[in-house]
């Protein structure tokens, strides 16, 4: 008797798949639906979160450009992306510092540090990126002058307005995630410290109308500490690869002189030339005729000027004691391997001849003279 042989069916076609499929696709396209009809009704409210407000066209010789200034409903938007880098923290911790931290078996202290620069080396590497292309689609590295021609700078272009309020929105996120990370009582304070600096630099830039120059400056200092935390995670990684510390060494001096070249040329020959020198709050203009009285300007500049030597101490400080410990390993290496070099020699077995000694002739085991006896003849 022979037996058809049933055929097996895909189960990618089998009933309770197609049931089960059938019954997604109906949620989802209800659940679709849903969303839409909600965004109509919303969508002037999901704007104010997403994008920039506070658009203005302003005219130009090509037409009309529109460009943006800053309000209060810059905070809302700085709320809903404060969500988002909560979000995009919590994916590079999971996916990429989790995974390598497991292999690497970290103690506490450097499974903390590995994980702070590990977030700041990814947000630092997107945020030279980013400012790299916006001063130079713009025109800021090109055109020097343009750091302080027409100030203040009270209309800014979307993508630099955009790039300041992800740059505060990022860093107040850093204070919850103080919280969320579990950071050590004792790492707490000098982070603190960290933020509230970015925070007070950036949104200064940004209400006072230097944006132009704020973005020269994020786009050093944030160059310099990427290669910073690049080298800790190497360092964490093999602690006898320390080679991308020389590099950091040599970009953290040169962004500290264009820095303060930076400075000297806008504060005290770029702002003092400006047209407008009257206080006028209303059209953005706070403190440029301030900069016509040379004393506060060579105050401002020396401020300035003693704020980076201070920064230069701590660093040449930095670098003579890693220095000194680095000579002090080496040189304790160098005794340790002296010292066993010493006592393999001390224990190193010396070749005697077969037998023993007695009364400084040498016998062998049995009593009898190692020498060979000379046979008589018959």
């Amino acid at each position: 008797m022979a037996f058809r042989r049933r055929a097996k069916s895909h189960p990618l076609f089998s009933q309770e798949f197609l049931i089960h499929n059938h019954a997604d696709i109906g949620f989802c396209l209800v659940l679709s639906v849903l969303i839409a009809l909600m965004f109509e009704v919303t969508a002037k409210t999901a704007f104010l979160f997403i994008l920039p407000q506070y658009n203005v066209s302003v005219p130009t010789a090509d037409g009309e450009l529109v460009q943006y200034h800053y309000g209060l409903k810059d905070l809302v938007t700085i709320l809903f992306y404060i969500f988002i880098a909560i979000i995009l923290h919590a994916v590079v911790q999971e996916y990429a510092l989790d995974k390598i931290n497991r292999r690497l078996h970290l103690s506490k202290v450097k499974h903390s540090k590995f994980n702070e620069s590990g977030q700041l080396v990814a947000f630092h590497l997107t945020s030279v990126i980013w400012c790299l292309y916006v001063v130079v689609t713009e025109g800021y590295v090109s055109n020097p002058r343009s750091l302080w021609e027409n100030y203040p700078h009270v209309y800014l272009p979307f993508q630099v307005k955009f790039f300041y309020l992800c740059q505060l929105a990022y860093w107040l996120h850093a204070l919850p995630e103080l919280y969320f990370q579990k950071v050590r009582k004792e790492e707490i304070p000098r982070q603190l410290r960290c933020i509230t600096l970015y925070l007070v630099h950036i949104a200064g830039a940004y209400l006072l109308n230097l944006t132009r120059l704020g973005l020269i400056l994020l786009l050093l200092q944030y160059l310099a500490e990427f290669f910073f935390h690049m080298a800790r995670l190497v360092y964490f990684t093999d602690e006898n690869n320390e080679k991308l510390f020389n590099v950091w060494a040599v970009v953290f001096v040169v962004t500290r002189l264009f820095t303060l070249t930076l400075y000297i040329l806008v504060i005290g020959f770029g702002l003092p030339r400006v047209e407008s020198q009257a206080l006028d709050p209303e059209r953005g203009n706070f403190f440029s005729f301030l900069f016509n009285n040379i004393l506060f300007r060579m105050s401002v500049l020396l401020l300035v000027c003693l704020f980076q030597a201070s920064v230069m101490w701590r660093f040449i400080h930095f670098q003579l004691r890693r220095w000194r410990e680095y000579w002090n390993e080496q040189s304790s290496r160098k005794r340790v391997a002296a010292a066993t070099t010493g006592t393999k020699q001390q224990t190193k077995p010396l070749k005697r001849d077969s037998g023993y000694h007695e009364n400084g002739v040498v016998k062998a085991e049995n009593g009898t003279s190692p020498r060979t006896k000379k046979l008589k003849s018959p």
